[in-house]
């Protein structure tokens, strides 16, 4: 289903695009999901489970999680495409985490600080990547991904606590080496990108007047286990930032 040349660009970066991963009535199906989804499920949810940059604002939704209580979006966790292309670049069998939506509504203040997404998952080997699509065009203007590239092969780097809700923590020694080495990376709507859980990432702001909304899973190989004691204090950390913001605890 797909080329051995995803995975050797992958190996060699830490991430790579696949162009037009979903079209048709592919890219259609999940978007009208979503959209059900943001309508009928949202406005439900918890705080820990969607998040706003105002929440008295619909339009200011910026970031959903565990949507897997879905039953469209439980089922979808196994789709085959999503599958075959993580178990090549992760390069054995692989489980999905639950399914994730993200924005950047159009003004937004806040940009991604750089991360590694396994400062999260906190997960021994590594053994994991996240797929992401582009559900709008993504661009310099209206804050896409940017890649440290090769970062991966170096190792976890200090992370602290951030001010941007959705990404409770943020790496505190990001610096102009760092910078220099980025790519930005352009999309299109239903194009995809992957990246190892330790290639460093971060997003502009969008001072744009659209939105920057994408679809995202992520895959652990089945050698990947948690540390348990880095999760603990990782989620401590994220409970205390939720509770500064006055947001609900889960």
């Amino acid at each position: 289903m797909f080329g051995q040349e995803y995975k050797v660009a992958y190996d060699r970066d830490g991430f790579v695009v696949v162009r037009e991963f979903l079209t048709g009535d592919d890219f259609q199906q999940l978007t009208a999901n979503l959209d059900r989804y943001i309508r009928d499920v949202v406005p439900t949810s918890p705080d820990a489970d969607a998040f706003f940059q105002d929440r008295t604002r619909p339009e200011t939704l910026k970031q959903i999680q565990r949507m897997e209580q879905d039953g469209f979006f439980n089922q979808y966790r196994q789709h085959p495409r999503w599958n075959a292309l993580a178990e090549l670049l992760v390069g054995e069998p692989v489980k999905a985490r639950g399914p994730e939506w993200f924005n950047k509504p159009p003004a937004t203040d806040h940009p991604t600080p750089p991360h590694q997404d396994n400062y999260y998952f906190c997960l021994k080997p590594p053994s994991v990547a996240t797929l992401w699509v582009a559900l709008d065009a993504a661009d310099k203007d209206n804050g896409c991904l940017r890649y440290v590239r090769e970062s991966y092969r170096h190792g976890i780097r200090p992370h602290n606590t951030s001010k941007v809700l959705g990404f409770s923590q943020g790496i505190t020694d990001y610096g102009a080496t760092d910078a220099e080495r980025e790519e930005a990376m352009c999309l299109q709507p239903g194009d995809l990108i992957a990246h190892h859980g330790q290639t460093i990432h971060r997003a502009d702001p969008n001072h744009s007047k659209r939105h920057r909304r994408a679809f995202a899973m992520v895959f652990h190989g089945a050698s990947a286990r948690r540390d348990e004691e880095a999760y603990t204090r990782y989620r401590s950390n994220m409970k205390q930032q939720h509770s500064g913001m006055g947001l609900e605890a889960k």
